[in-house]
C-alpha cells in the first residue's frame, strides 16, 4: 500500500440514509481530530432504501471511502465480520450507523489505546430511547451470560469498540457461522479496558434489531460461550428420573402395602406432561448445540459480496 493506514472504522449499515450524512461528517471530525489516515469501511447488509446508492457518492468523492455490498442480508454479526476481513488499519473501530452510539468517543477510546490497551470497549451507562422491556431483558442477558460462561465477557455493551491489528487477525481464524463478536473479542483475551458513556435515541430510521434478532443473538452468545444449557439438560433429566423413581416407590407402596389408592388418571397426567416437557426442553437445547455444529460442518461462506470498491491489493 503507498501509505500505512492508522485507522480502520467498520460501519455496518441496514437502511440508514437518514443517518449516513450526519455519520460521516461527525466521523471525519473524529478523524481530524485523531490527525490520522483512515479508511471508512460501510457494509451494506441488503438494505431496501438509497444506503448504498449514498455511498457508492461518498466513495466517488473520498477514496478513503470503501464499501462492501452484500448480494442479501445476512445479519448484523457477519457484516461486521466481513468489515473486519477486508480492513487494513493499524487499529480498527466498529460503530453502529444509528448515531446512538456518539462517534467522537472513538477519540477517547483511541487516546487509551496509547496506554497500553489492544481492546477499549464502551459501556453503557444508561439507554435511552428502548423500551423498559428491552433494557431489562439486556441487562438480564449479560448477567447471565456472565455467570454461566468461563469467559469473561463485559456486561452492558454492545460491539462498539476499538481493538489492535493483532485482534483482528485473531477473529479472522475463527470461523465459526454463528458469531458472536463481543464474545469472541473476551475468548481473545490481551489488555482490555473500558470507557463509560450514555446512549442516546436513534437519529433516525428504525432498529433493524428485532425480537427475534435479539433472540437469536443471544442463544449464539450462549450456545457459542457455554455449556451450561448441556449441563442443565443432564441435571434435569437425573432430577426428573429420581422423582419418577420416588413416585413409582409410592404407587407401588399405595397399590400392594396399605391397599389405598384411587384409580384414576390425574397422577398419570400430571407425570407424562411434566416428564414430557422435561424432555422437550432438553432435546431442544441439544438440538441447538447440533445446528451449530452442522452449519460449521457445511462450510458456506459467512457472506456473498455483490460489489465493492476494495481490491485485493489494498489488503494487508
Amino acid at each position: 500500500m503507498s501509505q500505512e493506514i492508522a485507522l480502520s472504522i467498520i460501519i455496518p449499515i441496514y437502511n440508514e440514509e437518514g443517518n449516513i450524512p450526519l455519520l460521516f461528517d461527525r466521523l471525519n471530525s473524529v478523524a481530524d481530530q485523531l490527525g490520522v489516515t483512515k479508511e471508512f469501511i460501510f457494509i451494506n447488509d441488503g438494505s431496501k432504501d438509497n444506503s448504498i446508492q449514498l455511498i457508492r457518492e461518498l466513495s466517488l468523492r473520498y477514496n478513503y471511502i470503501k464499501y462492501i455490498n452484500f448480494s442479501r442480508n445476512f445479519g448484523h454479526q457477519i457484516a461486521v465480520t466481513a468489515g473486519l476481513d477486508y480492513s487494513s488499519g493499524k487499529r480498527v473501530a466498529i460503530i453502529d450507523a444509528d448515531l446512538q452510539d456518539p462517534p467522537e468517543l472513538i477519540i477517547e477510546m483511541y487516546n487509551k489505546m496509547n496506554e497500553g490497551h489492544e481492546v477499549v470497549y464502551a459501556k453503557r451507562r444508561v439507554r435511552d430511547g428502548e423500551t423498559v422491556f428491552k433494557k431489562t431483558t439486556a441487562k438480564l442477558f449479560y448477567r447471565i451470560l456472565k455467570k454461566i460462561t468461563s469467559v469473561n465477557i463485559p456486561v452492558d455493551t454492545g460491539d462498539f469498540r476499538i481493538v489492535d491489528r493483532k485482534i483482528v487477525d485473531v477473529l479472522k481464524n475463527m470461523p465459526e457461522q454463528e458469531k458472536y463478536l463481543r464474545g469472541q473479542i473476551a475468548w481473545a483475551g490481551f489488555r482490555q479496558t473500558y470507557v463509560e458513556y450514555d446512549r442516546v435515541e436513534r437519529y433516525s430510521g428504525k432498529t433493524g434489531y428485532t425480537f427475534s434478532k435479539m433472540l437469536k443473538l443471544a442463544l449464539n452468545g450462549i450456545t457459542s460461550f457455554s455449556d451450561f444449557p448441556l449441563k442443565f439438560a443432564t441435571i434435569s433429566g437425573f432430577i426428573v428420573a429420581g422423582i419418577a423413581f420416588l413416585v413409582t416407590l409410592y404407587a407401588l407402596y399405595s397399590r400392594f402395602v396399605i391397599k389405598e389408592y384411587i384409580a384414576g388418571w390425574t397422577s398419570l397426567m400430571l407425570c407424562v406432561l411434566f416428564i414430557g416437557g422435561i424432555q422437550l426442553i432438553t432435546i431442544g437445547i441439544i438440538g441447538e448445540y447440533i445446528s451449530r455444529v452442522a452449519a460449521n460442518v457445511r462450510k458456506r461462506p459467512l457472506y456473498i459480496i455483490d460489489d465493492t470498491n476494495i481490491k485485493s491489493e489494498d489488503l494487508n
